[in-house]
Protein backbone atom coordinates (compact mmCIF):
# COMPACT_ATOMS: atom_id res chain seq x y z
CA UNK A 1 0.00 0.00 0.00
CA UNK A 2 2.82 2.11 1.25
CA UNK A 3 4.32 2.15 -2.74
CA UNK A 4 1.16 2.91 -4.37
CA UNK A 5 0.84 5.95 -2.24
CA UNK A 6 4.24 6.84 -3.08
CA UNK A 7 3.36 6.44 -7.27
CA UNK A 8 -0.04 8.18 -6.53
CA UNK A 9 1.39 11.22 -4.47
CA UNK A 10 4.68 11.47 -7.16
CA UNK A 11 2.41 11.20 -10.44
CA UNK A 12 0.43 13.91 -8.35
CA UNK A 13 3.22 16.37 -7.99
CA UNK A 14 4.27 15.72 -11.34
CA UNK A 15 1.09 16.76 -12.90
CA UNK A 16 0.55 19.20 -10.68
CA UNK A 17 4.05 20.69 -11.73
CA UNK A 18 2.85 20.66 -15.64
CA UNK A 19 -0.18 22.77 -14.78
CA UNK A 20 1.67 25.17 -12.66
CA UNK A 21 4.32 25.66 -15.65
CA UNK A 22 1.07 25.99 -18.16
CA UNK A 23 -0.65 28.30 -15.67
CA UNK A 24 3.17 30.28 -15.77
CA UNK A 25 2.47 30.55 -19.14
CA UNK A 26 4.79 27.72 -20.72
CA UNK A 27 2.48 26.40 -23.26
CA UNK A 28 1.97 22.36 -23.71
CA UNK A 29 2.94 20.84 -27.21
CA UNK A 30 0.89 17.98 -28.52
CA UNK A 31 3.04 15.67 -27.00
CA UNK A 32 3.47 17.46 -23.58
CA UNK A 33 -0.50 16.75 -23.58
CA UNK A 34 -0.16 12.94 -24.44
CA UNK A 35 2.13 12.66 -22.11
CA UNK A 36 -0.17 13.83 -19.16
CA UNK A 37 -2.64 10.88 -20.03
CA UNK A 38 -0.08 8.57 -18.16
CA UNK A 39 -0.87 10.62 -15.05
CA UNK A 40 -4.23 11.19 -15.88
CA UNK A 41 -4.61 7.47 -15.41
CA UNK A 42 -2.08 6.51 -12.97
CA UNK A 43 -2.98 8.87 -10.10
CA UNK A 44 -6.57 7.38 -10.35
CA UNK A 45 -5.31 3.76 -10.33
CA UNK A 46 -2.40 4.60 -7.54
CA UNK A 47 -5.57 5.46 -5.46
CA UNK A 48 -7.76 2.18 -6.42
CA UNK A 49 -4.50 0.02 -5.52
CA UNK A 50 -4.09 1.77 -1.96
CA UNK A 51 -8.21 0.87 -1.41
CA UNK A 52 -7.87 -2.30 -2.53
CA UNK A 53 -4.95 -3.15 -0.14
CA UNK A 54 -7.31 -1.52 2.59
CA UNK A 55 -9.91 -3.71 1.71
CA UNK A 56 -7.59 -6.52 1.93
CA UNK A 57 -8.13 -7.77 -1.34
CA UNK A 58 -6.50 -10.49 -3.04
CA UNK A 59 -2.46 -9.83 -3.59
CA UNK A 60 -3.30 -10.96 -7.46
CA UNK A 61 -5.30 -8.12 -7.45
CA UNK A 62 -2.93 -5.95 -6.27
CA UNK A 63 -0.37 -7.16 -8.59
CA UNK A 64 -2.54 -6.45 -12.08
CA UNK A 65 -2.88 -3.07 -10.47
CA UNK A 66 0.66 -2.51 -10.31
CA UNK A 67 1.61 -4.08 -13.62
CA UNK A 68 -0.74 -1.87 -15.13
CA UNK A 69 0.94 1.38 -13.39
CA UNK A 70 4.43 -0.42 -14.41
CA UNK A 71 3.20 -0.44 -17.90
CA UNK A 72 1.63 3.19 -18.65
CA UNK A 73 4.76 4.51 -16.71
CA UNK A 74 6.82 2.43 -19.21
CA UNK A 75 5.07 3.66 -21.81
CA UNK A 76 5.32 7.15 -20.79
CA UNK A 77 8.95 6.85 -20.68
CA UNK A 78 9.64 5.65 -24.23
CA UNK A 79 6.61 8.87 -25.45
CA UNK A 80 9.10 11.03 -23.43
CA UNK A 81 12.48 9.40 -24.87
CA UNK A 82 10.37 10.15 -28.20
CA UNK A 83 9.64 13.91 -27.55
CA UNK A 84 13.19 13.98 -26.19
CA UNK A 85 14.71 13.27 -29.77
CA UNK A 86 12.20 15.37 -31.41
CA UNK A 87 13.29 18.45 -29.74
CA UNK A 88 17.10 17.04 -30.04
CA UNK A 89 16.39 17.36 -33.65
CA UNK A 90 17.44 13.67 -33.81
CA UNK A 91 14.43 12.05 -35.56
CA UNK A 92 10.88 14.53 -37.09
CA UNK A 93 7.83 14.52 -34.77
CA UNK A 94 4.31 14.82 -35.60
CA UNK A 95 3.07 17.78 -38.20
CA UNK A 96 0.80 18.80 -36.23
CA UNK A 97 3.06 20.21 -33.84
CA UNK A 98 6.79 20.43 -35.67
CA UNK A 99 5.99 23.26 -37.53
CA UNK A 100 4.77 21.72 -41.00
CA UNK A 101 1.36 20.94 -39.99
CA UNK A 102 0.46 24.42 -42.03
CA UNK A 103 0.11 24.15 -45.43
CA UNK A 104 -3.11 24.05 -47.70
CA UNK A 105 -5.05 25.48 -50.01
CA UNK A 106 -4.04 28.64 -51.66
CA UNK A 107 -1.62 31.38 -49.12
CA UNK A 108 -4.71 32.98 -48.24
CA UNK A 109 -5.62 29.88 -46.61
CA UNK A 110 -2.29 29.67 -44.96
CA UNK A 111 -2.57 33.46 -43.97
CA UNK A 112 -5.70 33.02 -42.10
CA UNK A 113 -4.66 29.94 -40.29
CA UNK A 114 -1.18 32.46 -39.09
CA UNK A 115 -3.65 34.46 -37.76
CA UNK A 116 -5.92 32.30 -35.61
CA UNK A 117 -3.99 28.91 -34.94
CA UNK A 118 -1.07 29.47 -32.38
CA UNK A 119 0.66 26.29 -32.89
CA UNK A 120 2.67 25.07 -29.32
CA UNK A 121 6.10 23.57 -31.25
CA UNK A 122 6.87 19.92 -30.36
CA UNK A 123 10.84 20.56 -31.33
CA UNK A 124 11.63 23.60 -29.63
CA UNK A 125 11.99 23.58 -25.58
CA UNK A 126 10.39 26.46 -24.51
CA UNK A 127 11.71 25.66 -20.77
CA UNK A 128 14.45 24.09 -19.17
CA UNK A 129 14.49 23.21 -15.70
CA UNK A 130 18.43 22.39 -14.28
CA UNK A 131 19.89 22.12 -18.26
CA UNK A 132 16.63 19.67 -19.27
CA UNK A 133 13.78 20.37 -20.65
CA UNK A 134 10.64 18.71 -19.41
CA UNK A 135 9.85 16.09 -21.31
CA UNK A 136 13.80 15.07 -20.56
CA UNK A 137 12.48 15.39 -16.50
CA UNK A 138 9.48 12.90 -17.75
CA UNK A 139 12.06 10.32 -18.51
CA UNK A 140 13.23 9.79 -15.28
CA UNK A 141 9.98 10.58 -13.44
CA UNK A 142 7.95 7.93 -15.76
CA UNK A 143 10.96 5.47 -15.82
CA UNK A 144 11.02 5.57 -11.77
CA UNK A 145 7.66 5.49 -11.08
CA UNK A 146 7.72 2.08 -13.54
CA UNK A 147 10.41 0.93 -12.16
CA UNK A 148 8.44 0.99 -8.37
CA UNK A 149 5.13 0.03 -9.50
CA UNK A 150 7.11 -3.29 -11.28
CA UNK A 151 9.31 -3.71 -8.20
CA UNK A 152 6.02 -3.91 -6.00
CA UNK A 153 4.01 -6.12 -8.72
CA UNK A 154 6.68 -8.51 -8.17
CA UNK A 155 7.27 -8.41 -4.41
CA UNK A 156 5.75 -11.36 -2.74
CA UNK A 157 3.55 -10.41 0.53
CA UNK A 158 2.21 -7.04 1.18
Amino acid sequence: MTSALVIGALALATIAGAWAFQWAGYLPCDLCLEQRYAYYFGVPLALLIVAAAAAKAPRVVLEVGFALLAAIFLYNAGLAIYHSGVEAKLWAGPTACTGSGLAGGGGGDLLKQLQTVRVVRCDEVSLRVLGLSLANWNIAISAALAALAAASALRRGR
